[in-house]
């Protein structure tokens, strides 16, 4: 594991703050489920998976308070592996065993849907992808980059999209591949669809932060727009996210409920305004890729090629 964003210490978590990266390795301590949830709306740790882990072990500190449910649940509404975590983390007899127990199973479903996604990309493919979906999302392995590593020894070439407005591609899916020593290059969001028109992308894979019954795909804003430019241009576009990921309950992506972000997230960036006073902003954090834009759907269990409400119900329930 190169990166490790979430330290269990059995009365505390530290969390690596990754609004200083790629700067600055620090981790941020908390001590009560009030400062996990800060610390999740504040974007110190991010990742639909990542937020899940980090909310079961607010859970433990809070000695399962109704009080500590609740702060937790209300930090971020999209990501529903914050509140698959905290109905796991209401049936449980043993808090401590069970928030461990969802580290443990995120970490091995990363490679195992790794392992299932690596036999999609071609040898030497060039990879775009956007936003972060890679340890620092997770406990600490990847699920889009968790596709991309297992792919390694396939001499691949990754293309990181800057990811606009918070920059998770620049800063921390950049960060992660040069540690990993993947060849990366950052280009501006903007720059996909020239690339893509010159031959010069083979495959397209994301992460999700949450998934609805018929397979439209909730991701880091930007996604929509990869996944149409991807099906211009005849590239297959996967998703790679857990089971957790998935919510039967939203019959689809229309129903997915998308976050609103403070607008100085885009009229600057860490205390440098570049956008006139008076200006209206809208910061939309995510949006939604119809089903029928995505290729296929990596997870633990297996690979759903063009996603539709049976073959994820089929998935959910008995398996590819």
């Amino acid at each position: 594991m190169t990166v490790e964003p979430i330290r269990w210490h059995g009365d505390s978590l530290d969390l690596l703050d990754q609004r200083l990266l790629p700067e600055k390795l620090s981790y941020l301590k908390c001590t009560t489920a009030a400062e996990v949830a800060q610390a999740i709306r504040d974007m110190v740790v991010r990742g639909a998976p990542a937020i899940g882990c980090a909310a079961a072990f607010g859970v433990v500190l809070s000695k399962g308070s109704s009080e500590g449910f609740s702060v937790l649940a209300a930090s971020r509404p999209t990501a529903v592996n914050l509140f698959w975590a905290l109905e796991r983390m209401k049936k449980a007899k043993n808090l401590k065993a069970e928030a461990e127990a969802i580290f443990a199973e995120d970490l091995a479903a990363n490679r195992a849907m790794g392992k299932l996604g690596a036999e999609l990309i071609p040898q030497n493919a060039r990879v775009m992808t956007h936003c972060n979906a890679g340890a620092l999302a997770t406990a600490g392995y990847g699920t889009a980059l968790g596709v991309i590593r297992s792919a390694k020894n396939k001499s691949i070439s990754v293309f990181a999209c800057e990811t606009r407005p918070y920059l998770q591609g620049a800063r921390l899916t950049a960060y992660e591949l040069v540690q990993e020593g993947i060849p990366c290059t950052l280009i501006t969001d903007s720059m996909a669809g020239h690339l893509m028109s010159r031959g010069e992308v083979d495959v397209v894979v994301v992460g999700a932060d949450r998934i609805a019954a018929n397979g439209d795909v909730a991701n880091k804003i930007g996604t929509y727009a990869l996944a149409v430019l991807a099906k211009r241009h005849g590239i297959p576009f996967y998703v790679a996210a857990p089971l957790s990921t998935f919510d039967p309950k939203i019959p689809d992506g229309s129903h997915i409920p998308i976050e609103e972000r403070p607008a100085e997230e885009v009229t600057g960036y860490r205390g440098v305004r570049w956008a006139p006073e008076g200006v209206a902003v809208r910061n939309p954090a995510f949006d939604v890729t119809p089903a029928e834009l995505v290729t296929g759907i990596i997870c633990e269990k297996g690979v759903v090629l063009a996603p539709d409400r049976k073959k994820i119900q089929a998935l959910i329930s008995t398996g590819v």
